[in-house]
């Protein structure tokens, strides 16, 4: 089974288990039904922004479309490449782990997950410009880091004559999970 048909079968799953329509996710996330029902059929190739507006509209992690796929799992989006490269669970949070990559001259939005969540994020080449849509974006260099909340709209951009690649992990709270 290959990406596609595996994630959607896996969104579809998560959809049911908790008791909601399809045109039910379609509104909570802002993703179009046949979008969706495409998504759930395997007939759509999932980017990094529909799964993430799917499962924070689900209240879970990006990873938890994903990890029955194996890892690594590939995502692009519209500015980001991501690998997500792994998954650790326990009693009070789920961390994932992502090897990234902003294109150069990119620019990425992404809306508030779920409720504590956090992202940190490792430069190892380029400059990103990252951080709480709220206030000005932090500028984070090859062996720098930096922290911000993720669960209020968030953004990615690389500068126009370089990629950004970095490791990110992104850590979900167990109470905004369960």
């Amino acid at each position: 089974m290959d990406l596609a048909a595996e994630v959607g079968a896996r969104v579809r799953a998560l959809r049911t288990e908790r008791g909601m329509s399809l045109s039910e996710l379609a509104r909570r996330s802002g993703v179009g039904k046949g979008t969706l029902s495409e998504l759930e059929g395997g007939r759509r190739n999932p980017t990094l922004e529909t799964l993430y507006a799917l499962t924070t509209a689900l209240e879970l992690p990006l990873s938890t479309a994903l990890h029955t796929t194996g890892l690594p799992a590939r995502l692009s989006g519209a500015a980001v490449n991501a690998v997500l490269t792994e998954r650790f669970e326990d009693a009070e949070a789920v961390t994932e782990t992502y090897r990234i990559r902003i294109r150069a001259g990119s620019f990425q939005e992404s809306t508030g997950h779920t409720a504590g969540a956090t992202e940190h994020i490792v430069v190892l080449g380029g400059t990103a410009h990252v951080g709480e849509l709220a206030g000005p974006p932090r500028r984070v260099g090859p062996g720098e880091h930096a922290a911000w909340a993720a669960d209020v709209p968030h953004l990615y951009r690389a500068a126009e004559e370089e990629d950004v690649d970095a490791l990110l992990v992104v850590r979900y709270p167990r109470p905004a999970i369960s």
